[in-house]
């Protein structure tokens, strides 16, 4: 097992035998189902779309979820193929099912991430703070359900700034060019 493996490993297993309980574990399995299939930031997405003041918004959050939805699930799953931690180790107890697909970087933070940084980027007042903390509950909630390691949430937090990063470039230019015609 190599350094950062171990420092993994033994974050999950310390949030594993501190601070999981029947209360919490009802909870954090509620807020990482608001990440399943980026179903919650699609949703957000959709409905800012319905609007002409903040439609530039949400074509931008469903452009950055798609460029790291991409990324994430289609190349880097498959480039890494890392086991999850319960695939790992017998020490740590998933409490959901098995995802099915592998552990990074991780999906639900990238997803989260990928319109929560738009979010913040271009409506900072009203949606990006608690955006950004919605996403990083997400992100938490996927290491206590013992199906990700700390470094998988990293990865999907720096995908996620990449993606958001090219969509608001990308959107933004083509705005601009619209513009100019």
């Amino acid at each position: 097992m190599n350094f950062i493996q171990n420092i993994d490993v033994s974050i999950v297993l310390w949030i594993q035998n501190t601070l999981r309980s029947d209360s919490m574990t009802t909870f954090w399995s509620l807020i990482t189902c608001l990440g399943n299939g980026g179903a919650f930031w699609i949703v957000s997405a959709v409905f800012l779309l319905c609007f002409k003041k903040t439609r530039p918004v949400g074509i931008t959050a469903l452009v950055s979820l798609m460029l790291c939805n991409l990324a994430t699930n289609l190349i880097l799953k498959e480039l890494f193929a890392r086991p999850r931690p319960f695939q790992y180790t017998d020490a740590v107890i998933p409490l959901i099912k098995n995802p099915g697909d592998y552990s990074f970087p991780s999906g639900h933070t990238s997803a989260s991430f990928s319109c929560a940084f738009i979010y913040y980027r271009m409506l900072p007042e009203k949606y990006g703070i608690p955006s950004i903390l919605l996403a990083s509950m997400i992100a938490f909630s996927r290491i206590y359900l013992g199906v990700h390691y700390p470094t998988d949430i990293l990865g999907g937090i720096l995908v996620a700034c990449i993606g958001s990063r090219a969509a608001w470039q990308a959107t933004h230019t083509a705005a601009d060019a619209d513009k100019k015609e």
